[in-house]
């Protein structure tokens, strides 16, 4: 009798266990979720730079734009608080600066950084193309995304050394349009004009052979898309 009753209290508690397990799985945030380096774009990278400006590691300009200065500035401030050096402010990185972000709110402000920083890629890369032609430069990106031979993220894809050259002529600094968010979105959405395109090039001013030696999908405005 006695023995089953310790069976009894050791299958409760290992029951009882679980649940609190599982509690507490659902309310820890994804670290995914609260990742922030290169490219990101926002009041948060703002509160970044902020903390990073009036600590001594940061002395650029507090923009909400995570550029090269700092990721460079973020690097600093971990080696010198025996962080992995990776320029990429995750949760302990942020809870290090003493930035705590909501878990319901990451999700969305990643969303949004995405749809900003495509738009001001569409707008540099494709500024007074047809509605259509912004969309399908859109569309590459998340095409690359998804392709094996280009980064995973949207910042990757977008600072990949030599990608775009709007990244260093300044086109890439200039106010973004409206119009070009819209088509931000859509590309986000899943409107493609590009037809799965991973390239493009304006054939009347391209001088690199091997772009024109890609696979033609089609034309839009200046822009020709090709595989």
């Amino acid at each position: 009798m006695q023995n089953r009753k310790k069976l009894a209290l050791s299958l409760l508690a290992l029951f009882l266990a679980n649940i609190v397990l599982i509690l507490v799985m659902k309310t820890v945030p994804d670290a995914k979720a609260t990742t922030f380096r290169m490219g990101s774009r926002g009041d948060v990278v703002r509160q970044i730079q902020t903390k990073l400006k009036n600590w001594g590691y940061y002395f650029g300009a507090v923009d909400g734009v995570y550029g090269p200065k700092t990721t460079e500035a973020v690097k600093y401030f971990q080696r010198k608080n025996g962080l992995t050096a990776d320029g990429i402010c995750g949760t302990r990185t942020l809870q290090a600066l003493g930035i705590y972000l909501p878990a319901s709110s990451t999700g969305a402000a990643q969303k949004s950084n995405d749809t900003e920083l495509l738009a001001r890629l569409i707008s540099a890369e494709s500024r007074g193309e047809p509605y259509s032609g912004q969309v399908a430069v859109g569309a590459v990106v998340l095409n690359r995304m998804r392709h094996p031979s280009f980064p995973g993220t949207m910042s990757g894809v977008i600072y990949q050394p030599g990608a775009f050259s709007c990244i260093n002529d300044g086109q890439f600094d200039k106010p973004v349009s409206d119009v070009s968010r819209q088509a931000a979105r859509d590309a986000i959405n899943g409107v493609d004009p590009s037809h799965g395109a991973v390239y493009y090039y304006n054939p009347k001013t391209a001088t690199n052979q091997w772009i024109r030696s890609r696979p033609v999908i089609t034309d839009i405005g200046n822009h020709r898309f090709c595989k």
